[in-house]
């Protein structure tokens, strides 16, 4: 049976506690904590109560999305920090459009270069084989 309250309340006025919103994000309080100490977060304290604003919890999906596509703390500081601040939006993405682009760089830079490291692993490795092989045959001949 669903509960329906009388009183909605909109997603602007919604607040989160630290522990919702690591069960949501699947990280620990610890990680919440540590984005808040790098001024990455700034819930609204009550007392000893950390309060969660829906600006809070969007920032914390960027900062969790930056890191799984590879960002540092300070490129995400940047990204997310410019939505707030002039240039605004537009500046973010663009600012973001540019960390993309080096970033796939990367990427594609350390794909050729373990591509190069595979194949000279396995150059190495029938090398190895091979001589191993000889090495065994002689032995066999004795």
């Amino acid at each position: 049976m669903m509960c329906v309250h009388n009183d909605p309340v909109t997603l602007a006025e919604r607040t989160w506690s630290i522990a919702e919103l690591a069960t949501e994000y699947d990280v620990t309080l610890r990680t919440i904590r540590f984005y808040e100490d790098r001024g990455l977060l700034t819930p609204e304290r009550r007392g000893t109560v950390r309060v969660y604003h829906p600006r809070d919890r969007v920032r914390l999906g960027l900062i969790l999305r930056g890191k799984r596509l590879g960002f540092s703390l300070d490129e995400i500081a940047t990204i997310v920090d410019m939505y707030d601040a002039e240039p605004g939006e537009e500046g973010q993405l663009v600012y973001l459009l540019d960390q993309i682009t080096r970033r796939r760089a990367d990427l594609e830079q350390r794909r050729r270069d373990i591509d190069e490291t595979l194949a000279d692993l396995t150059e190495v490795e029938l090398r190895c084989q091979a001589d191993l092989e000889s090495l065994r045959a002689k032995k066999s001949k004795r």
